[in-house]
């Protein structure tokens, strides 16, 4: 009795254990869950650092770009500004020995010399402008343009078309293809021509009469 009450017990310790033993085997499981969620929360972190890290250099070259820009502008416009002025100086330098050359000449010849002086000064300060895109508007005898001529004057020259620019009385400058300046200028305007009246028709009545002869 006694070892059939044992053998018992042992069987029932050994159901026991056997239900005991799929428990302790998702113990490792369950325990391992914890781990997985910790790695995954320092894995976000880690990305989180990384565009933190992006945003912050991404924000500080852009306040770069902001401080920059304007001062190349600035750059680039003093450069203009100092390529033009170096291209006038030759002007001025020729200004001055006009200048000298007319105080200095005598007799008949010193009026010519001082309009040769003129024209070549003229001349030479034009081909700087073109230098850098500068070109002279062509005004007179060519049709009327608002963009491109303002008119001051009309005239009225029956030999010329209706809206055709007789004289320039200040030139017109384009820069790269763009007006400058509108050329001031006299149109010329026709008077206008009266429309035809339209024939008034009216029945004319006749009393003529056929006479019969007797």
């Amino acid at each position: 009795m006694l070892f059939g009450r044992k053998k018992k017990n042992m069987s029932e310790q050994d159901i026991n254990n056997q239900q005991q033993a799929p428990q302790a085997a998702e113990q490792p499981a369950a325990a391992q869950a914890p781990e997985d969620l910790q790695k995954q929360v320092e894995k976000l972190q880690h990305e989180n650092k990384d565009l933190t890290d992006k945003y912050q250099r991404l924000a500080a070259d852009y306040a770069n770009y902001q401080k920059r820009v304007p001062r190349q502008i600035t750059d680039s416009v003093e450069y203009e500004k100092r390529g033009i002025i170096k291209t006038l100086l030759p002007t001025l330098d020729n200004f001055g020995h006009a200048l000298a050359g007319a105080k200095t000449a005598q007799g008949t010849e010193a009026l010519q010399s001082v309009i040769q002086g003129i024209q070549f000064l003229y001349d030479h300060f034009f081909d700087a402008l073109k230098a850098h895109g500068v070109e002279k508007i062509v005004s007179a005898g060519q049709p009327f343009e608002p963009g491109k001529h303002e008119a001051l004057m009309q005239k009225c020259d029956p030999e010329k078309p209706d809206n055709i620019v007789l004289e320039e009385l200040q030139s017109g400058f384009a820069l790269n293809g763009q007006v400058l300046r509108p050329a001031k200028v006299v149109v010329n305007k026709l008077p206008s021509q009266p429309e035809p009246a339209e024939e008034e028709t009216t029945d004319v009545e006749t009393n003529d009469t056929e006479v019969q002869e007797p």
